[in-house]
């Protein structure tokens, strides 16, 4: 052992040593169990050079573990969801998952593209959700690993699947870094004019999932304008100035601050948050999204996107009634999402960024989850 490496787990105490006298970067493969059609299904651990792990699974490309270090080096699950392929089969609000064909909701289930009318499942009320009943979060998607430290996930979906047009390709990729970030990278291709809106759902709770609620949590977004919606949660088409409402996160304050906000007609419809913020900078670079940090833990997670928008979402659907890792009841708001994404609707909103893909056309997207910790 290195006289700088014997130093710094000196400096690091006991605990934080094992983890990194352990710590190899590496790529794990075991089955997770079948669908109910029999499909099997694998789970993939990649673990970086500081113990960090994240867990993928090849049903849906969900995340269903994401282990971080808190300020002192102890390590915690920081992603809502399962300890079993089982529970990913029962009704959940899409843990971890990556959803399409389009995520979010399309109004009244319905769009027109190259003069044509597509009708989809009204699976969220009146409109589309998430890419309809079983959307890529309930597929089996092909996977191959990428050296010790990523993961390539590929879905065909086929003309016509839950009412879109086209057959697409899609793949996901997966890197975990040492600087302890888990890189995505999206990319698909289409032989029919489709729209397409690609994002990963996970479920974030920086104390640890089942803890308790994330108010406490700080949030910084990194965006002047928002989406307002009606009451059904169908953007409007304005894009709104955040200054003086409740949605303004331009610098940092505790989720749980105006949340609750009385009088407040878009935290009335969304039950809390539940909206796409604008993003500062130009689509297509990366750039940041968010930051929130944990103050007791003192976790920190950046986001960078190429996206034009996030959806924040603070779990205001959840109620207790799920049971997830460990038996631990997820009541309200035990997690939050940060969705990179095109705006909700888009199909039907021509002001919006077009989710429209074309045949001679090459989807790319990529959204960074950078993990560090604060005094």
């Amino acid at each position: 052992m290195s006289h700088t490496r014997r130093h710094a787990i000196q400096l690091m105490g006991a605990g934080a040593a094992s983890v990194l006298a352990a710590a190899t970067p590496k790529l794990d493969k075991r089955s997770f169990g079948k669908t109910q059609s029999g499909a099997a299904v694998d789970l993939y651990t990649l673990t970086n050079a500081n113990g960090m792990e994240a867990s993928i699974t090849t049903y849906g490309a969900i995340v269903t573990s994401l282990r971080t270090p808190d300020r002192a080096g102890k390590m915690a699950d920081v992603v809502l969801g399962f300890d079993t392929m089982q529970g990913y089969l029962s009704d959940h609000p899409y843990f971890g998952a990556v959803v399409g064909r389009y995520g979010n909701r399309i109004a009244k289930g319905r769009f027109s593209l190259s003069g044509k009318e597509y009708k989809l499942a009204t699976n969220n009320g009146p409109n589309a959700l998430h890419g309809g009943l079983k959307g890529f979060d309930k597929q089996v998607w092909q996977a191959q690993s990428i050296g010790n430290n990523g993961l390539r996930l590929t879905y065909v979906s086929k003309d016509g699947e839950e009412g879109y047009p086209g057959t697409l390709t899609a793949t996901v990729e997966y890197t975990l870094t040492d600087a302890n970030e888990l890189k995505l990278a999206y990319t698909a291709t289409t032989d029919k004019d489709t729209v397409l809106n690609l994002t990963n759902h996970s479920y974030f709770n920086l104390a640890g999932e089942g803890v308790g609620d994330i108010l406490g949590h700080r949030l910084q977004l990194f965006a002047d304008r928002f989406t307002p919606v009606d009451a059904t949660l169908i953007p409007t088409g304005e894009l709104k100035a955040v200054a003086g409402t409740p949605f303004d996160f331009r610098q940092p304050h505790t989720i749980g601050e105006r949340i609750d906000a009385a009088g407040d007609e878009q935290i009335k419809f969304g039950g809390g948050y539940d909206h796409n913020w604008v993003l500062n900078g130009a689509m297509g670079t990366l750039r940041p999204a968010a930051r929130v940090s944990e103050p007791k833990s003192g976790r920190v997670l950046e986001v960078l996107t190429t996206e034009p928008g996030v959806q924040f979402y603070t779990g205001n659907f959840l109620d207790g009634t799920i049971k997830g890792k460990g038996g631990k009841a997820y009541n309200r708001r035990y997690g939050f999402c940060l969705e990179t994404q095109h705006f909700p609707d888009s199909p039907n909103q021509p002001k919006f960024p077009s989710t429209v893909l074309k045949p001679a056309q090459k989807f790319t997207s990529s959204t960074v989850f950078k993990f560090s910790t604060e005094k």
